[in-house]
């Protein structure tokens, strides 16, 4: 099994219209690549150029279209600027599982955004690719991460003991595994 995203999957929620990242997206694509409220929990270095995020961009337009992972571009109706990205990577199409991830500009947190992208993009991932479930690898600090993944229907199923290298902190980092299954 494979996943065909050609052409792109458009969706739209009360608030928002997912739709893919393109090129003109680079400035806030950078943006939330190089802010560290939004890298806190994430482990990885900070962009340091535009140019790391049209290189980003590339790569998720390559994913795509080999059919290796999605992401929409988040907007809210009547502006197409990105305010946030939400993804289905580290796909497995034997196994019918795909990992969510998910990242949102500070200007929108707490309205309940994230919680309205996850549902649309479940939905797509259960109804239209077939999954059997859907898994969030996150760092026990993320709480309101954790929260949005269970006001989603998400349920915690596992604690990782120093699972990742924090690259900025320069430490381990534990994980907790959160999924949804179909049905």
């Amino acid at each position: 099994m494979t996943y065909n995203f050609e052409p792109f999957p458009e969706i739209t929620t009360p608030r928002l219209v997912l739709r893919q990242v393109v090129a003109n997206d680079a400035p806030e694509v950078f943006f939330q690549r190089s802010d560290l409220r939004m890298s806190k929990y994430i482990g990885r270095e900070p962009a340091k150029s535009i140019d790391e995020a049209v290189d980003f961009i590339s790569r998720i337009q390559g994913m795509e279209k080999n059919g290796d992972a999605i992401t929409w571009a988040l907007t809210l109706h009547g502006d197409n600027t990105l305010i946030g990205t939400v993804c289905f990577w580290n796909l497995e199409p034997q196994n019918r599982r795909a990992e969510i991830g998910y990242g949102l500009h500070p200007d929108h947190w707490g309205k309940g955004l994230m919680h309205e992208a996850i549902g649309a993009v479940v939905q797509y991932g259960f109804e239209v690719m077939n999954l059997h479930s859907i898994t969030a690898n996150l760092t026990p600090e993320n709480l309101a991460s954790m929260a949005v993944l269970e006001r989603s229907g998400f349920k915690r199923e596992a604690y990782f003991k120093d699972r990742w290298w924090h690259l900025t902190e320069n430490r381990w980092e534990d994980a907790v595994a959160y999924t949804l299954f179909a049905g």
